[in-house]
């Protein structure tokens, strides 16, 4: 059993309580509160966290850790991007996933306990990712969170330049469009046909590896991510996603701050980053640090915040205090690295706050974790204790 004492607990769903203590046990949180309710369980190891910040792990919503491996295996090949086909619904990510990847102790020494990883955007669909904790492991069983699985599709620049250029579907924006209408109607007769052969096995439709994939999105039982940065490639992402009655969230939304109008409209999540991008590529040219708070004011506070590439995750902190200083609140920062990517991702009744009952996931910093000054001196997962100071 573990008590951290005198610290200044962010609970996240439950206020902030100044000199807090947090009881862990087994993996699991046991109490989280004021030193003025909690005891200290007798002959319970105790971290003094006096003078410092205690958290629930951050949650990165949207990496490619690991799938765009660090280090490079080989100049220029990144296994995160299957470029051989528009439409390869049936890569998974977890086939890429390396418990030894530098990224992982990289990001944990960070303060994130959990991340999101999956294919890159080459594709118009280009297959599954899912969670992950940040602790050492052996194998991906050892770090995986089962049943977090989701569909990566992408809209813009991306795709149109990886097949474009092989004169190859497709080249537009509207051949975008087109390849991944064409995906979802097939995915849909397929489906159907499924729900055919239960009653009717002679109904049953010829094995389609890349489709069988793509049911569970038809369904509404996997949630599709949508790769969009342009305003106008938003709202083409939300007309097929409800054309075709999907699960999903926008990821990166670069100009959404643009239509947020829109957004609450249709009720749209998203996954807002990354937010220090240079000037790469069009559209991105409108990206802003200022994008969080406008969202904010806006009344929208259903989104997460986001790095993207492996393990630069580590100056996500560093980046919404940026945020911050330009408008966002401090509450809805911390919101959206903790208890909104884990409602996003479908765990946050495991992760996401400090809440008696949930995972022992938790980060102690030396100060406000959004400060350039601030270090996180011990990240805890799964109730184990690692110090990133030594």
């Amino acid at each position: 059993m573990i008590a951290i004492t005198g610290g200044k607990v962010v609970t996240v769903t439950n206020g902030t309580i100044d000199n807090g203590v947090v009881v862990i046990d087994g993996g699991k949180i046991i109490s989280a509160g004021s030193a003025d309710e909690i005891s200290v369980p007798a002959g319970a190891e105790i971290i003094d966290a006096s003078g410092k910040w205690i958290t629930p792990g951050f949650i990165d919503a949207h990496t490619h850790i690991s799938t765009f491996n660090e280090p490079q295996t080989l100049p220029g090949t990144y296994d995160g991007n299957e470029v051989t086909d528009p439409v390869t619904a049936h890569i998974r990510g977890i086939d890429a996933l390396n418990p030894n990847d530098v990224a992982i102790g990289t990001v944990r020494a960070a303060g994130f306990t959990t991340c999101y990883t999956g294919p890159g955007s080459a594709n118009v669909i280009g297959g599954t990712g899912l969670c992950f904790k940040t602790k050492q492991g052996k194998t991906v069983f050892d770090i995986v969170i089962p049943g977090t699985e989701c569909m990566k599709f992408a809209l813009g620049e991306n795709p149109k330049r990886v097949y474009g250029q092989k004169g190859k579907m497709p080249y537009t924006r509207m051949g975008v469009g087109a390849v991944l209408r064409e995906a979802l109607f097939n995915a849909k007769v397929y489906s159907d046909a499924l729900k055919k052969a239960e009653s009717d096995p002679e109904k049953a439709p010829k094995p389609d590896f890349k489709l069988e994939a793509l049911v569970p999105v038809i369904r509404r039982e996997m949630k599709a991510r949508i790769h969009c940065h342009r305003s106008d490639d938003i709202v083409t992402a939300v007309r097929i996603a409800e054309e075709f009655n999907l699960d999903y969230t926008i990821e990166h939304c670069t100009e959404g701050y643009m239509i947020t109008d829109f957004l609450k409209e249709h009720h749209v999540r998203f996954v807002l980053g990354p937010l220090t991008m240079g000037l790469s590529k069009m559209e991105i040219w409108n990206a802003t640090l200022k994008a969080p708070g406008i969202v904010e004011k806006a009344g929208i506070t259903d989104f997460c915040i986001m790095e993207d590439t492996s393990s630069d995750t580590k100056y996500l902190p560093i980046h919404i205090g940026l945020c911050i200083a330009r408008g966002l609140s401090e509450e809805m920062a911390m919101k959206a690295v903790t208890i909104n990517p884990a409602n996003l991702l479908g765990i946050s009744d495991r992760v996401g706050s400090l809440e008696a009952g949930k995972d022992a996931d938790i980060a102690i910093w030396s100060g406000n974790p959004f400060s350039n000054f601030t270090l996180c001196e011990k990240t805890i997962i799964d109730g184990e204790v690692y110090d990133n100071l030594n």
